[in-house]
């Protein structure tokens, strides 16, 4: 019975991943709950997870992260790398793709695309290049960089804690050996990238931040009010023009100089320039009942809508966004952050009406338009990536470099063995503490507590599957199906398989729940082969962020979904390929390194 139990628990988890109908982090402590209520866990099982060392070390990850982020240390280096592009334009791109990967070994690899993708925009508009021909580039090298360390991915990091706790510590991944592999895999990857992989990628955006590629044709124009107006000497407010036109006035131009404050209360005069976003049917009617000449019967072009200090901006929420689950309007957008919003794009769809009533998801993109100094500071809060316009400026702190040190610091320190990598990372956010480079108060807002709660949540799972014997049973399915095969090649095939499940499951699952059920059966297989479980683990780990195929299998892929114009299809199109290829040289080199 506890068997069954688990059995559904574990397939409606899938489904709501799946499906999405709950928030993920939901879905595991719905799990959690599910696992306690029936037994299959003990409370100080349960709650084990929030305590445990990888969770710890992920979340002062995501600290170390941020305050790299904020120094803008990384955007300051790869200018010098930039510098190759204008002499070569395959050694520069290649050059920054393998800075990437780099930086994902060490930094969470969610951080570097948040990163790197503003520049990687800005570059594609410098040389003319579309930016869906980029993007997922800089998505898969960051995956494939996070493959190289113990820390490049919290993969990796729940993969050897699960590892640690089964053996009694007597097996454990070191921090860099990974990287025997990894750089092979990496490597395999960016050569494919730029050649096979290159041709795949779609080239449909040309220009990310332009408005052509939202449509808005018929959702802005300008308004002049006349002397026979009845809004004359009125406000916007007296006449409820949002309220009755269901439109919204994002500025008024007076004197050539533009107004975009305290609107509601604004004494409208004769000349005055509304610039109004709504529908074509509601400019007519507003046009009639308030006897406003319409100045343009043609959509506004980019160059005009950019004038004197106002900008038009895509905006990425990220999922550590405050306004995540509210609407614009819940929210308050428009005061809270002093600019519009004029289009949302989500999985490839643009919404233009009643954007106000939207609630927003992670990794929506928004077409935001306003003044550029509140574009700015829309782009250093937490929770957002202005992608394109805002260009990065490095922090005048003198102890930015800090951030920096401070990672190599633990790093390094874990690869010699001095100190276990928990213990280095958390010195390391006191250190930025106490040297103020960071806050309490950013520390806080910058760990992904969605991504927090999720492992911490699901980790008793791994506990549950072996105490009710399901690595066994599901163990012993694997082991008839494969033990057809010659004797000489079954581990190769059971590596395979492993693999390929994996792999398959981490598409349609997060890649820290797919590690935590596959890690106790890879577990049980391999001892009921009497093989070395090095080999299979290292398979788990390697395949749980192979995540290439759809855009939802990891975080980076859902972040570059959107600025890059991308559907489903150029996702399958490109990454299938990819996952395949690396798959055959994952059965053929692991073993080579870890025999089994």
């Amino acid at each position: 019975m506890e068997l069954i139990i688990l059995g559904i628990i574990i397939i409606g988890a899938l489904a709501l991943f799946v499906s999405e109908l709950f928030p993920i982090d939901v879905t595991a402590l719905l799990v959690l709950g599910l696992l306690l209520i029936f037994g299959l866990v003990t409370p100080a099982e349960g709650l084990s997870g929030f305590s445990n060392p990888a969770v710890i070390t992920i979340a002062c990850l995501f600290v170390l992260s941020y305050s790299l982020q904020k120094s803008h240390i990384l955007e300051y280096l790869i200018v010098k790398i930039n510098t190759l592009i204008d002499k070569s334009r395959i050694l520069g791109v290649i050059s920054y793709l393998f800075f990437i990967g780099l930086s994902s070994a060490v930094v969470n690899n969610t951080a570097i695309v948040a990163i790197f993708m503003p520049i990687t925009i800005r570059l594609s508009e410098k040389y003319n290049i579309s930016p869906s021909k980029v993007l997922i580039p800089l998505s898969y090298a960051a995956i494939l960089g996070g493959t190289l360390t113990l820390v490049g991915t919290s993969t990796n990091l729940i993969v050897n804690s699960i590892l640690v706790d089964s053996t009694g510590g007597s097996v454990s991944l070191g921090m860099l050996e990974f990287a025997k592999f990894g750089i092979i895999k990496f490597l395999v990857g960016l050569i494919y990238i730029f050649t096979i992989g290159y041709k795949l990628l779609p080239n449909r955006v040309n220009k990310s931040s332009s408005i052509d590629n939202y449509s808005l044709d018929g959702y802005l124009t300008e308004f002049k009010v006349t002397d026979k107006s009845p809004i004359l000497g009125k406000t916007l407010f007296d006449r409820k023009i949002n309220q009755n036109y269901d439109v919204i006035v994002l500025d008024v131009i007076r004197d050539g100089k533009i107004i975009n404050q305290n609107l509601r209360g604004l004494l409208l005069q004769v000349d005055d320039i509304l610039f109004v976003k709504g529908s074509f049917e509601n400019f007519q009617k507003m046009k009639e009942v308030e006897s406003l000449n319409l100045l343009a019967d043609e959509k506004l072009t980019q160059e005009e809508l950019e004038q004197d200090d106002n900008i038009i901006a895509e905006c990425l929420v990220t999922d550590n966004s405050s306004i995540i689950g509210k609407t614009l309007q819940d929210s308050n957008f428009r005061r809270t952050f002093g600019s519009f919003v004029l289009a949302i794009k989500r999985d490839g769809e643009i919404i233009r009406r009643k954007i106000s009533q939207f609630i927003l998801k992670p990794f929506d993109t928004l077409l935001v338009y306003g003044p550029k100094d509140k574009i700015m500071d829309l782009g250093e809060k937490e929770g957002f990536i202005v992608l394109g316009k805002v260009d990065a400026t490095l922090d005048i702190n003198p102890l930015r470099w800090l951030s920096l040190i401070t990672i190599l610091f633990s790093v390094t320190l874990a690869i010699i063995g001095l100190l276990k990598i928990e213990v280095g990372v958390l010195l390391s956010v006191i250190i930025l503490f106490l040297a103020k480079v960071i806050t309490p108060s950013e520390a806080y807002k910058s760990i992904h507590w969605q991504v927090i709660i999720v492992i911490a949540a699901f980790l008793p799972m791994g506990a549950a599957i072996s105490k009710t014997g399901m690595d066994v049973i599901i163990g012993g399915s694997i082991e008839r199906f494969i033990s057809f095969f010659p004797s000489e090649i079954l581990p190769f095939i059971l590596l395979a398989v492993i693999y390929f499940l994996t792999m398959v499951l981490t598409e349609i699952a997060s890649n820290a729940a797919t590690a935590i059920i596959m890690t106790p059966i890879t577990l049980s297989l391999s001892s009921a082969f009497s093989y070395d479980p090095k080999p299979f683990i290292f398979a788990v780990c390697f395949a749980a962020s192979a995540s290439f195929i759809t855009p939802v299998g990891y975080q980076t892929n859902l972040m570059v979904f959107g600025p890059g114009g991308y559907k489903y299809s150029d996702y399958i199109k490109v990454g299938l390929p990819l996952g395949l290829i690396l798959w055959i040289v994952s059965v053929i080199m692991i073993p080579m390194i870890w025999p089994f």
